[in-house]
């Protein structure tokens, strides 16, 4: 969903947001948002400590200078630096299963070049160096499954044997692109691009350097795909609608195998149970109907500003009901501004007859039926229902904008308009 860290507003690549996804579809359809929110819960200066571990030679400032940009390629690197990381993380893979579950202490180094020389990978441990093998293997199972670029869209029916986990990438103003892809065998790296570093608008790494990957790929021998690794990964019922581990009351499971590490993690939030009446439109209690007339069901619930989204891109979502007129019961109703969705300056663009554009406010409420009061500086402007959007036109200041919902219920934000 959109998000805003201090003056730093990251978006997809297809200017979309799909409010609620799994991290491995995140991960496999390339989406900034969703990283940039999964880094700042990591933790910037964890994941840097990360990237240092790899031995990237352009990686030379400190966490902060970087920010949460770090997570998009916010740090320059080399398609070498880069290819030989996923090699590592390949040859961890298959010296785990190769070694009765154990690693080897020097796993990432630098490769070589000649086919008689020696790597010496180090001694054997039962600690990993830096990622364990069943993170590396459930990452490249979630990078197998992007989808090819449009010319290969139909690859899968002609070689269904050539499994591959792969990643595009795009430099800030398309001045190149770069994908590279492994097996367990190959790993290939491809880099397009001008040498003065001259942009181009469809220098865009799925659509330039995807297609040379797969052309080289499929010059190679056969590869097998990864062992899995069972012994550092655990069977698991996970809640199809939001990703996380399934609770008792998640409606739809399904069962993966997640690294054991994932056990820590926190169950699935988002289903909650109520209490509805036969129709399912209304909810109800006690106070307004028997207690033999009430059904009890599981529903998915997401807070307003990514239900706000989510509803876009999944149509069956159904919105949590309020209760029926005749019930006495407390209507738990939140709303968040979806822009702007903190302290922030805008700048309003002129058309080309000299006037200015509106600024757009937009807030998501999770009662359909509440009734919104917008006021500015404190003076009534107007009240909005159902869809709640308020086009206003405002010189240059700070304004103060209030929003309260026919519950009681207010959010305020502060907003700083520049032409």
């Amino acid at each position: 969903m959109l998000t805003n860290f201090g003056s730093y507003q990251p978006e997809n690549f297809d200017k979309k947001y799909a409010g609620a996804i799994a991290a491995k579809l995140a991960l496999s359809k390339s989406l900034n948002v969703p990283t940039i929110r999964m880094l700042q819960s990591f933790g910037l200066e964890k994941f840097h400590d990360y990237l240092q571990k790899l031995h990237l030679q352009n990686l030379r400032k400190n966490p902060n200078y970087y920010s949460l940009t770090l997570a998009l390629g916010g740090a320059e690197s080399n398609l070498w630096d880069l290819t030989k990381s996923y090699a590592s993380m390949a040859s961890t893979v298959n010296h785990y299963t190769e070694n009765s579950s154990r690693y080897f202490k020097n796993e990432f180094l630098e490769p070589v070049f000649y086919a008689d020389e020696k790597v010496d990978f180090g001694k054997k441990s039962s600690e990993k160096i830096i990622f364990d093998a069943a993170s590396i293997y459930l990452t490249f199972e979630s990078l197998k499954e992007v989808n090819r670029p449009d010319a290969d869209q139909n690859w899968e029916f002609f070689d269904s044997s050539k499994q591959i986990a792969w990643k595009t990438g795009t430099s800030f103003g398309f001045r190149d692109a770069w994908a590279i892809g492994t097996t367990k065998d190959f790993v290939v790296g491809v880099w397009v691009g001008n040498a003065d570093g001259e942009g181009r608008p469809s220098l865009v790494g799925v659509q330039t350097a995807a297609p040379i990957l797969f052309d080289v790929f499929d010059k190679l021998p056969k590869s097998d795909w990864f062992e899995a690794h069972f012994d550092e990964m655990t069977k698991v019922e996970i809640c199809t609608k939001s990703g996380y581990r399934a609770t008792n009351i998640c409606a739809e499971k399904t069962a993966e195998f997640i690294q054991n590490s994932g056990l820590k993690t926190a169950p699935c939030p988002y289903h909650v149970l109520v209490n509805v009446d036969a129709s399912e439109n209304y909810q109800i209690n006690t106070s307004c109907e028997n207690l033999a007339n009430i059904k009890q069901k599981s529903w998915f619930v997401l807070p307003p500003l990514m239900e706000f989204y989510y509803k876009k891109n999944n149509p069956f979502y159904k919105t949590l009901p309020a209760y029926r007129n005749d019930c006495l019961a407390e209507n738990k109703s939140e709303m968040k501004f979806v822009y702007p969705t903190e302290k922030s300056t805008v700048y309003l663009p002129k058309n080309f007859d000299g006037t200015k554009n509106e600024l757009v406010l937009k807030v998501a409420h999770a009662n359909k039926n509440a009734v919104l009061f917008w006021y500015v500086n404190n003076q009534f402007i107007a009240s909005t229902k159902e869809t709640h959007n308020l086009a206003l036109f405002y010189k240059s200041r700070l304004y103060k904008i209030s929003v309260t919902d026919s519950f009681g219920n207010e959010i305020t934000q502060e907003i700083n308009i520049k032409s």
